[in-house]
């Protein structure tokens, strides 16, 4: 009885996998097409900086969404998440944030401070990350 509930539970779980594959990559070429048709709004003379900084969110974005796609898809090839994959993704997301945040012009010195200490954190911690993999194996 525990091996079929067992794979009962495994085949939800690749069906879910792929099913959020999917609507990651949809996604990805939806931000693309965006990325792409709102190229012309940052030539133009009246938006130029409105325009720059939609092309920048959505490249930033899109960033984003193909490291979570390869973190998805490195779970296929493992069959387990690694944490080095989660911290790229993280550092990811948080190097988007923190991009916005300072193209918004909205940070003082001491934030700009602790937005870098915080991704240098991230940083550290992935290379310690790969270091015990590496000395583990």
């Amino acid at each position: 009885m525990q091996e079929f509930v067992s794979k009962i539970y495994k085949g939800f779980i690749i069906l879910a996998f792929n099913i959020t594959i999917i609507v990651l990559i949809i996604g990805l070429f939806v931000g693309i097409y965006r990325t792409i048709s709102e190229i012309g709004l940052t030539a133009s003379e009246a938006t130029v900086r409105l325009g720059f900084k939609e092309l920048v969110t959505n490249v930033l974005s899109l960033i984003v969404v193909l490291e979570l796609i390869r973190a998805f898809i490195d779970f296929f090839e493992h069959e387990r998440v690694r944490v080095e994959i989660l911290l790229e993704v993280l550092i990811a997301f948080i190097i988007r944030e923190f991009m916005l945040h300072l193209f918004e012009g909205n940070m003082s010195g001491m934030d700009v401070f602790f937005w870098s200490f915080g991704i240098a954190f991230l940083i550290a911690a992935r290379f310690i990350s790969l270091f015990y993999r590496v000395a583990k194996a």
